[in-house]
This record gives structure tokens, sequence and C-alpha cells, in this order.
């Protein structure tokens, strides 16, 4: 590439660290991936920004996976290129958009990790010795039995519980406010660490969950209570608490079936984020036809 057609680059970091005001970690991301493309073009003679066309980017995409690039990762790359021939266009510097018409190959869907219902007894049974371990114990019978995030159970209020009617005023993402019920046993949990909770929290904290020094529990405090409270039950694997998410959505749709029904507790825009949990029930029932069915057993 000439050397102000590289000059370009540092053009478009400036605009995004300046205009976009994007973060460090998201300027490197873009950094990396533009560079990738400016070596690509170099080994293949091309000198100017304005000589790719959507073959070419096309070519490099077919390259990054060859390499061994996911195809998330291809996605985001393509994202980064479609935002930078955008900029070069608004300079003036541009045409066209020659990223705009090249899609990344499907990325593969990871399955959410789960705990199964007896494991989840396993851990939600413990009893617990001290305040923070009843508070323990009342976030996870939380997250269990509304589903929440860990943004979300983070940011409860007092104000947002209403014990009496079963349920918690959540505002999950885009700032929508959804009403998740609360299920019994995390209502005596609850019951349990609010008796406890003014020992800790200060009388004008309004933060649900509090640390030793009164102040509102963060999500790292919570991650790292959570993975401690597993280990403490003699949990196999690491438990985060977005695996509570996923045991509540995929346990009550093995029950219940009602996919719209979990859509709209797990407060989901779109019912194929909320699809994802089918995989996992028809996975369980593949299992169990394996090893009931007499012709699906497979032979030693």
């Amino acid at each position: 590439m000439t050397p102000q057609a590289t000059q370009w680059l540092a053009r478009f970091e400036r605009y995004l660290g300046t205009e976009r005001r994007l973060s460090v970690h998201t300027l490197a991301a873009y950094r990396r991936d533009l560079l990738a493309l400016h070596d690509w073009c170099d080994r293949n003679g091309l000198q100017d920004w304005s000589q790719l066309d959507h073959q070419h980017i096309r070519s490099f995409a077919a390259r990054s996976h060859a390499r061994g690039l996911q195809g998330r990762s291809i996605q985001r790359r393509l994202a980064a290129l479609r935002t930078f021939f955008g900029f070069l266009m608004r300079e003036g510097a541009l045409q066209r958009n020659p990223a705009l018409e090249v899609r990344a190959p499907k990325a593969v869907k990871r399955l959410p990790h789960t705990l199964d219902v007896d494991q989840m007894a396993q851990l939600l049974s413990r009893k617990p010795n001290n305040a923070l371990q009843v508070r323990d114990l009342a976030l996870m019978e939380l997250f269990y039995s509304s589903g929440l995030r860990l943004a979300e159970l983070t940011g409860l209020k007092l104000r947002d519980l209403d014990l009496k009617l079963g349920q918690v005023r959540v505002l999950g993402k885009g700032r929508k406010e959804r009403i998740a019920p609360v299920g019994s046993m995390a209502v005596k949990a609850l019951r349990l660490w609010l008796c406890a909770r003014p020992g800790m929290a200060a009388p004008d904290q309004e933060a649900v969950f509090v640390g030793r020094n009164g102040a509102p529990l963060g999500p790292r405090a919570v991650q790292l209570r959570v993975a401690a409270q597993a280990r403490a039950a003699g949990l196999p694997q690491h438990l985060h608490p977005h695996m509570f998410r996923h045991s509540f959505a995929t346990h009550l749709l093995e029950s219940s079936r009602d996919l719209r029904g979990v859509q709209e507790l797990l407060g989901h825009a779109n019912i194929s984020t909320t699809q994802v949990y089918t995989h996992l029930d028809f996975q369980h029932l593949a299992q169990t036809y394996d090893q009931a069915h007499p012709r699906a057993k497979r032979r030693g």
C-alpha cells in the first residue's frame, strides 16, 4: 500500500477515538483487523483502498477463514472493514463500500452450559451458617427462580422487590422494564437475607445485595461468591451467574414447552434468542433416546 493509503488507518483510528469515543480494547480490535487487510493488500499487489472491490474482500475473508479464524471473528472483522470504508466515503476517498455485499460464514452456535435439576438442588439445599452465606443463598435462589442476568441482579433496589406478591421489577437490556416472578423458595431465602441485611448495610443503602463493607455487591464479587459456593457444594464444574439463567430457561422449557412464555420471562426481544434452549431440550431428549430405545443402544 502507498504511504498515503497507510495514513488513512491512523486518521480512522483518531476518528474512532475522538468522535466515536470507542474504548481502548475496541480500538485495538479495529487496528488488528485493518492491519490484517493492509498486509493482505501488500501481498496481493494492491496499492490503494480504491482498488478494492467486493471480490477482494470476499477473498480476504476466505483467507482469514483458511487461517483458522472462526465465523464470529470474521463477522467482527467485516464489520470493522465496513466502518472503515464508510469513513473513507465520508471523507471523499472512496465512491463505494466494497465490504457491504460480503457476508461471513455462519458462526457456530455454542449451546449454553446448564446445571441439571439434581445439581441445582445440591447447590441450593446447603444450609447457610452466617450472614454472607444467607446472602449468597438468596441471590442464587433469585437467579434461578427468576432467570435474571447478572447486571439485573446487582442493579436491584429494595423497592423492586414485592415478596408478598412474589415478584421483582427488573431493568433489562435497553433499559426495558419487566416483572419477573419469584418462587416460594426464593421468597423464603430473600426474607432471611432481608432480616440479616441491616447488620451489613447502612440505613440509606437501597441495593438489595451488599458486601461486608455495606456497599452494593458488584458483578465480580457475585461471580466469585457463586463459584465459591459451587466448589463448597462439590459441583464438578465451574459455575458462573449466567448458568442460573440458562438452567432456569432450560428446566422451564422442559416442563412447559411454552417457548413464548420463556421468551417473555427472560426478557428476550427476539424469540430466536430463546430458541437456543430448544436445542438443549432436544439434546437431552436425544440422550434419553440413545439410552432407552432398543434400536438406538450402542454396542460395547
